[in-house]
């Protein structure tokens, strides 16, 4: 008789963690994520089928309980569960056109805390990430050094940072460099 293995996927960077100087890096916990393209016409029912509003304006994002979906376009949003759900089935009913593609393996998430998380971003990120310009609840598709990130603005004081598994080392590493300098 065969023997049934299991493969078990280790997360990249699980439980790595870094602080001082005003700010602390920590590797966030595995997620769900689901990269969600669509019409107009079926933001409302999709919206229904995830159980929050999807947002409609530039930097916005929407939250409840565990879940939020980030705007990156004016038909682009990326979803993010926390709490255990499954937003690609989710939307499995939603007749209206739209995309939705589980990407929760593509991406490694790292919050940013403390007085000196928004100078550790901006050494490497363009934006204006000053509380007046991007504030609690903004997020946005921008970069960091040479690489693509998803930055949510948690707290004040507090960011998500979302970028690609393939270059979470370098994120890492570049956020590390830039924690030390911030104080």
């Amino acid at each position: 008789m065969a023997k049934v293995v299991t493969a078990v996927r280790n997360p990249a960077h699980a439980g790595k963690s870094v602080g001082g100087q005003g700010v602390s890096l920590k590797v966030l916990e595995p997620a769900s994520r689901m990269s969600l393209r669509a019409r107009p016409d079926a933001v409302a029912a999709l919206s229904k089928a995830l159980g929050l509003t999807l947002p409609q304006k530039p930097k916005s994002s929407a939250a409840k309980a565990g879940r939020t979906v980030l705007w990156l376009g004016p038909d682009e949003w990326l979803v993010i569960d926390e709490a255990g759900g499954d937003p690609v089935a989710d939307c499995g009913s939603v007749t209206g056109l739209h995309s939705a593609v589980d990407v929760s393996h593509r991406n490694v998430a790292i919050a940013v805390t403390g007085p000196n998380a928004a100078v550790t971003l901006s050494s490497g990120c363009p934006q204006d990430l000053s509380l007046a310009a991007f504030p609690v609840g903004a997020a946005s598709r921008t970069i960091l050094g040479k690489v693509e990130i998803v930055v949510l603005r948690t707290a004040e004081d507090a960011f998500r940072v979302e970028c690609w598994r393939s270059f979470s080392d370098y994120v890492w590493g570049f956020l590390s460099e830039a924690a030390r300098d911030a104080g």
